[in-house]
């Protein structure tokens, strides 16, 4: 397959601003493949990557291309992999884009996203927002047949982050689950994967739009933040003794405040969203903690299982993500719409012409 010399970037410069730019095209290592990007989704995390919202920061060697969602085809395999990957394979790219396999988290067979020497797309090392992108062949994904392009590359990240964070909740078939920023990128695919699981969903989020949303996908209630007075008060009226898991998907003091109050005993919040204000905090007093016999967890990504399970439910016809589709030059005006809460389901950047 021909390849070109060169590619568009979108590429973050020293002001904050993104810029669409021509650079070279990477060529695979021997454990590399190159991967022409179709589709990367716009995570969160991007977003405040790009305009540095966290006392972590993009690392020099991604020359400031974010982009952890991409999804497209091999156009070369380095030369250690080709019992691995052939040219035309259609692979995705993750926000973990490659692990040692050595450590005990890597070979206990179920938590390798814990890796100490992981590398991550668009964070540490250039990610997908760009034409071409290297990963590491041994972790990157196959693609099945029956999930487009488009659809896969925010899967990368957004669907399994979502589909794990539901998992984590414990909430079993037929519980209760509160999703605050039900109406986002994340939210709108946990209220699917939390329905596949037979979950009944009380989404909470803000505007006419985001409740059409949501029950459209399945929720079963609806609670306006902005007009609702006592989101606790509403969620007991729902459930008689609250629910058994809240997922927070709203990176927001208000929403980890608030979720412990939401829960029966015995229930669970699953941390996902990151604030930029490093002072919130998720838990509650310890005599609520005690008393309710609450558990407070935290969530990241999944493993490379959790990305097949997850690809399978849309290849299954169970979880479709909402897209908002637009160009490399569109990433600025999305990291705004994402800041002011005006971006309905998960933007996807068509990147590859």
């Amino acid at each position: 397959m021909s390849v070109p010399k060169t590619q568009k970037a979108a590429v973050r410069k020293n002001d904050g601003t993104i810029a669409v730019e021509e650079i070279a095209v990477p060529e695979p290592g021997p454990d590399q493949i190159l991967v022409k990007i179709n589709y990367s989704g716009l995570c969160g995390s991007d977003k405040s990557l790009l305009k540095d919202e966290w006392q972590f920061k993009m690392t020099e060697a991604t020359h400031g291309i974010a982009g952890h969602e991409g999804a497209g085809e091999v156009v070369s395999v380095g030369s250690n992999v080709n019992d691995l990957w052939k040219v035309g394979d259609r692979a995705g790219i993750k926000w973990i884009a490659s692990v040692c396999r050595k450590c005990e988290f890597c070979v206990n067979g179920q938590d390798e996203c814990h890796c100490p020497k992981q590398l991550n797309s668009g964070f540490t090392i250039a990610g997908t927002f760009q034409e071409y992108a290297v990963t590491d062949a041994h972790y990157a994904t196959r693609l099945p047949d029956g999930v487009k392009d488009e659809e896969a590359g925010p899967l990368m990240c957004g669907g399994v982050t979502a589909y794990v964070a539901c998992k984590r909740s414990a909430v079993r078939p037929g519980g209760w689950v509160v999703i605050p920023g039900a109406g986002g990128g994340l939210g709108h695919l946990g209220i699917q994967y939390a329905r596949s699981m037979g979950m009944r969903v009380i989404a909470v989020d803000g505007g006419d739009a985001k409740r059409d949303l949501c029950l459209k996908l399945g929720a079963e209630k609806y609670i306006d933040f902005s007009s609702t007075q006592n989101i606790p008060e509403e969620v007991m009226k729902i459930t008689t003794y609250g629910a058994h898991g809240v997922i927070v998907f709203a990176a927001t003091r208000a929403a980890y405040d608030q979720a412990p109050a939401l829960l029966r005993p015995g229930g669970t919040v699953v941390c996902v969203g990151l604030p930029k204000d490093a002072s919130v905090v998720a838990g509650a007093p310890p005599v609520m903690m005690c008393m309710k016999r609450l558990n407070v967890v935290g969530s990241v990504v999944g493993t490379l299982q959790d990305v097949k399970e997850t690809l399978d439910l849309t290849a299954r016809g169970l979880v479709h993500p909402i897209l908002t589709h637009g160009g490399l030059d569109d990433i600025g005006k999305f990291c705004d719409e994402l800041d002011q809460g005006k971006l309905a389901g998960r933007a996807v950047i068509k990147v590859a012409a």
